[in-house]
């Protein structure tokens, strides 16, 4: 028996430990902010999707499931929300509450925090007129009925509530808070280790985590990776696992070498250049107009970027528009649309000896660069002379927040399935109103849609809205996206979705 128990420890300390899994993802520029307050991008978004968990959470296929919350019920009008906590733990062992969620919610909304995505809680009630300084974060139509419910009221109905839920302006805000490596506490599947800026953020394994023993990676780093080309290379040779985006450039090599790792996805995401409504030669009308009318949409989507995308003639993606109204400009051949812009141009006087200087920011990507030069040589037909100014991508964000600049280029991404999150971001005040548009009869239009429970009636006032906007032009849309992503051969559990979004939890490295 002795000699059995022998071998059997001797066997047992003879087999080889369990090997580390890592995975490494290229996640296209450095997060400014880690803090759900102040998160505004999908490079913030991905880590923090692995980090936090929100009353509800992203399944792999990015649709909503239970988080914090096992279960919920709604009212009958839709506009009183019951969720029912789970019992879980924040990474330092504190139990999470229903405060938590309210106190994180407060947070966001008062004007003094300045998040840059206060607007997608103005669905709940008195949330707007919080971030708006004229009620008390008090006001805000949510309370914590005990540590476990908690019972949102809504200003309107709204059953994309689950999605909206999932996004980091809804996540719980921990006791005594720090967003800081070491003193990060978060009650996701994975915790804060290490964040070396302009380098990499590493993730690992949050033993705490309600569904730990189903998490299959151990350590995740995230990369920073403006240049779209070096990525590609390091993908190639297996030091990125994953990547998004990549450089258009390349895709016909990867569609022949690359083809199962490589993945084109329409997405509800929109491509624009917001233009500052308060410099004084872009709050004319006919300047504005004209920029829209040269912008050669199809020569972009079909010529330059080659990704199928869709032209963008409208600021909701048609496939939550509905048949929603474009811009009246849309069937007018492009020889016309040069003519007519020169004639409004020379108009608001601007000649080919009087010409009109304008600063474009850009992210400093090989595809933005691009797309930079090719306006610019358009824009030249109509007298304006474009100076590119590229920079990282949170310098440009900074930018468009603080409204020092001209025109930019960004894009927007839907949170959740429906139109008014891209018009909620030309509403008077909002946070993501980067051109700083108001315009009282787009914000009643909006207001009215939201309160309307009549889905087609609701439709129809939505679409009211943005033809309204679409005639004051504070935008140039351009292109409705497809992402671009690649997945390496190690890696299990992809699922592509219009969102991109494949958190970690879900992911495995195969042997």
């Amino acid at each position: 028996m002795k000699a059995a128990w022998l071998f059997a420890l001797l066997l047992v300390t003879a087999l080889p430990a369990r090997a580390e899994s890592v995975l490494n993802r290229g996640n296209g520029a450095e997060p400014e902010s880690l803090d759900p307050a102040h998160a505004a991008t999908v490079m913030e978004a991905n880590i923090l999707g692995d980090l936090m968990v929100g009353l509800t959470t992203l399944d792999a296929a990015a649709r909503p499931i239970p988080g914090m919350a096992e279960r919920w019920e709604t009212s009958a009008d839709g506009l009183t929300w019951t969720f029912h906590l789970r019992k879980s733990r924040w990474s330092n062992g504190a139990g999470v509450t229903a405060n938590d969620f309210l106190t994180a919610w407060r947070r966001v909304l008062t004007p003094a925090t300045a998040s840059r995505t206060a607007q997608n809680l103005w669905v709940l009630k008195d949330a707007q007129a919080i971030s708006a300084g004229k009620l008390p974060p008090t006001a805000l139509g949510v309370t914590a009925s005990d540590a476990m419910t908690l019972k949102v009221t809504l200003e309107y109905p709204a059953p994309y509530l689950p999605e909206l839920l999932t996004l980091a302006c809804a996540l719980p805000l921990p006791p005594g808070a720090v967003f800081k490596p070491g003193l990060y506490v978060s009650n996701g599947p994975y915790l804060l280790k290490a964040w070396t800026p302009g380098d990499h953020v590493t993730l690992v394994k949050n033993p705490r985590f309600y569904d730990a023993a189903a998490v299959k990676i151990d350590t995740v780093n995230y990369y920073p990776t403006v240049d779209t080309q070096a990525a590609l290379r390091r993908l190639r040779a297996g030091e990125l696992d994953m990547q998004t985006p990549l450089p258009t450039a390349q895709l016909p090599w990867l569609k022949t070498n690359m083809p199962g790792a490589l993945h084109l996805i329409p997405s509800l995401a929109l491509a624009y250049l917001p233009i500052n409504l308060r410099d004084p030669a872009l709050a004319d009308i006919r300047v504005r107009r004209a920029l829209n009318l040269v912008y050669d949409r199809e020569a972009v989507a079909g010529k330059v970027l080659k990704l199928g995308e869709t032209p963008a003639y409208s600021y909701a993606p048609p496939q939550l528009a509905r048949g929603g109204p474009q811009m009246d400009f849309k069937s007018m051949p492009m020889p016309a649309r040069v003519v007519l812009a020169r004639k409004l141009m020379q108009e608001a006087g601007f000649g080919p000896f009087n010409k009109l200087t304008l600063s474009y920011m850009t992210p400093g990507n090989p595809d933005n660069k691009r797309l930079a030069a090719v306006f610019q040589a358009m824009a030249r037909q109509i007298f304006v002379d474009v100076r590119i100014v590229t920079a990282d991508y949170p310098l440009v964000l900074r930018a468009l927040r603080q409204g020092q600049y001209q025109l930019a280029y960004t894009n927007w991404l839907a949170d959740f399935s429906d139109a008014t999150n891209f018009l909620d971001l030309l509403r008077t005040g909002s946070p993501g109103n980067y051109a700083r548009y108001s315009n009282t009869k787009f914000d009643a239009a909006m207001a009215a849609a939201q309160a309307q429970p009549d889905p087609y009636r609701r439709t129809a006032l939505l679409q009211a809205a943005e033809k309204i906007a679409l005639a004051d032009m504070p935008w140039v849309p351009i292109r409705f996206l497809s992402q671009t992503e690649a997945v390496g051969p190690r890696v299990g559990g992809y699922v592509q979705n219009p969102w991109d979004f494949n958190r970690s939890r879900w992911l495995w490295i195969k042997k």
